[in-house]
């Protein structure tokens, strides 16, 4: 039960960072107040990339509570146990604007290509501000706190390579600032998070196999 836990956190941790790649990679990028905009928002692809984003942010907590799993009675336990609350909070405020996202903009580009007018895209900035908005930073905000959690955790747990945690603070903290650049910028973004996953599921991964070589060597 604890290799099969600890292996699902690993492999959920490589699960979100690929999406978090392929969100901004498929994501189309246009002028939104016209008519491309509305194309954009009307797309498979919008709808897809922004489904794919709320699995990753979804998966996240599930790869932290395998890490959290792996540092049961050590020092370090307690500080991955924040980080896996903290991402819990901030997943649970991030999602609800990535919904608006997916679902409310693609039916305003549906129907502004319906009327073949951009006067339906109206409420787009409505969606995007407000107490949704505020919601949406401090999500990520807390998200931000985990990542950096995870990597004191990891640095100062003697099980895992103390730098295996650094590109996951380091992407996670820059999800705001990724938001104001253009697409390459935002796709090298989501690389930089995906090999902070990967990294710390290979570790996670090591781990679970270095805890099961000591017990078979204990048995002989």
């Amino acid at each position: 039960m604890f290799a099969t836990r600890i292996r699902f956190g690993a492999g959920a941790l490589v699960i979100s960072g690929i999406l978090f790649v392929i969100y901004p990679a498929l994501r189309p990028f246009s002028d939104e107040r016209s008519l491309l905009g509305a194309a954009a928002f009307g797309s498979g692809a919008w709808l897809a990339s922004h489904m794919l984003a709320n699995v990753a942010f979804t998966l996240l907590p599930l790869g932290l509570l395998g890490l959290q799993r792996s540092l049961l009675g050590t020092s370090a336990e307690g500080l991955l146990f924040l980080a896996v609350v903290l991402s819990i909070i901030g997943t649970g405020f991030t999602l609800p604007f990535y919904g608006g996202e997916a679902y409310g903009l693609h039916a305003l580009g549906q129907e502004a290509l319906r009327q073949h007018s951009d006067s339906p895209l109206g409420p787009v900035e409505v969606i995007r501000s407000g107490p949704g908005l505020v919601m949406f930073l401090a999500g990520l905000l807390l998200l931000a706190a985990s990542a950096i959690a995870t990597a004191t955790a990891l640095w100062r747990s003697s099980r895992y390579p103390k730098a295996s945690g650094i590109p996951f603070a380091i992407g996670m903290s820059l999800y705001i600032p990724q938001f104001f650049g253009a697409q390459p910028l935002r796709v090298a973004h989501g690389l930089l998070v995906a090999a902070g996953c990967v990294w710390m599921a290979a570790c996670l991964w090591q781990v679970d196999r270095n805890r099961q070589g000591l017990s078979e060597a204990r048995r002989l």
